[in-house]
């Protein structure tokens, strides 16, 4: 692989590669789930804890972990090919102005979506300040040589979980910048102002760049393609499923034989998402590596509304979070004759509302919420895509 500093813009090409569309929008649409569910649903109720989930809200939860991950790698995955139309100094220019606006994008317009509010009481800083922040790192590391920016993805993701039992500095600058880095926490928690941070940086700033790095992989013909990504695929499948049955090195969370069967699977796959662990990337990576072999070349016709979505992920985003708020005014408008409760800011354990008694609803009720909210999204995702498709203003790159 050539140095992607040496890179310079061939002919611009529109066609853009439907597989890599479709995983994305198959991950936007499975993200929905997820913040319905903490919408509609009982957030304070963890799917993780196996003393007190249900397999049925386990498995609702974990399906949606393949999301942030996959995203961040496609992220990568799609700077690469930017240097098919740009200078590398214009995709490291263009990765720093996003990654910053999403930050910007994070704490002002998604904060005032997920509270309808703007008092500032309670804020957490979830995905795009990951992905923002992982867009700044990745803008220097793509003037590295390719196998550079593999090597240090590669050792990040394998290594990161050797801090997992170093202890965290208790206060002062040091425990913000480790919050910041290298766990998720409170970067400030005083009356009347909680400021959260979900996605720490090193980690997730590491999984971008193994996209970055796997992005020559698209640019090989097909069959040798689709060999490349099955055999990634089976392999950190295969890791996965033989260093955590070792129950070792990989993960925080050991597994362990539960009452049932059934349980003792869950504990298997119960891994730490924040900040990921070698397990987590492995369990979710590998999968999405395998979902692109599988549609290298062909999109079922079924599948072209999924496609479309997946070609406009940041005005889904802001939607989505928008609708499925709207879904839940809606609904409190109705039982209880008031909104206030989705308008105003919750104590921290409560985000993104206080629910009132009552108020959680059974997961077949998230489900169809959740399919309520995409079929809302989709004739305005189809609008947004053709928009894009035929217009060229700088600020459609951003949105």
């Amino acid at each position: 692989m050539r140095n992607s500093s040496q890179l310079s813009p061939a002919p611009a090409q529109s066609r853009r590669i439907d597989s890599v569309d479709l995983l994305r929008g198959v991950i936007m649409i499975l993200m929905a789930l997820d913040h319905t569910r903490d919408y509609i649903g009982n957030p304070n109720a963890s799917p993780t804890n196996l003393a007190t989930t249900t397999a049925a809200l386990f498995f609702t939860r974990w399906v949606t972990h393949v999301c942030a991950p996959t995203f961040s790698l496609l992220t990568g995955v799609g700077a690469f090919l930017m240097l098919r139309r740009k200078t590398t100094r214009e995709v490291s220019w263009f990765l720093f102005t996003r990654g910053v606006w999403l930050i910007v994008l994070e704490a002002t317009v998604m904060r005032f979506l997920w509270q309808f509010n703007v008092d500032y009481h309670v804020t957490f800083l979830t995905v795009l300040w990951g992905l923002g922040w992982s867009m700044i790192v990745l803008s220097a590391l793509v003037h590295l040589p390719i196998p550079g920016v593999a090597t240090i993805a590669i050792a990040v993701i394998s290594l990161q979980n050797l801090t997992d039992h170093v202890a965290e500095p208790s206060s002062g600058v040091l425990r913000v910048l480790g919050t910041i880095l290298f766990r998720q926490g409170a970067l400030v928690a005083r009356p009347g102002t909680f400021v959260f941070t979900a996605y720490p940086i090193v980690a997730w700033s590491a999984i971008m760049a193994l996209g970055f790095a796997l992005g020559p992989v698209f640019t090989w013909d097909a069959p040798r393609r689709r060999r490349f990504l099955t055999q990634a695929g089976l392999a950190a499948v295969a890791l996965f499923i033989v260093l955590r049955a070792i129950n070792g090195y990989g993960d925080p969370r050991p597994w362990s034989v539960q009452g049932t069967s059934m349980f003792t699977v869950l504990s298997y796959l119960n891994v730490t998402k924040q900040p990921p662990s070698l397990f987590f990337v492995l369990m979710t990576i590998g999968p999405g590596l395998l979902f692109l072999a599988a549609f290298d070349s062909y999109t079922p016709r079924l599948l072209r509304p999924v496609v479309t979505i997946g070609r406009v992920p940041m005005f889904y985003f802001v939607a989505h979070v928008l609708v499925i708020h709207l879904i839940a005014t809606v609904e409190a408008a109705i039982r209880y004759h008031s909104v206030a409760m989705v308008t105003q800011s919750p104590t921290p354990d409560q985000f993104p509302f206080a629910q009132p008694p009552g108020w959680p609803a059974s997961l077949p009720w998230v489900y169809a919420a959740w399919i309520l909210a995409v079929l809302l999204l989709y004739p305005c995702c189809k609008w947004y895509a053709r928009y894009k498709a035929t217009h060229t203003a700088v600020w459609l790159s951003y949105l």
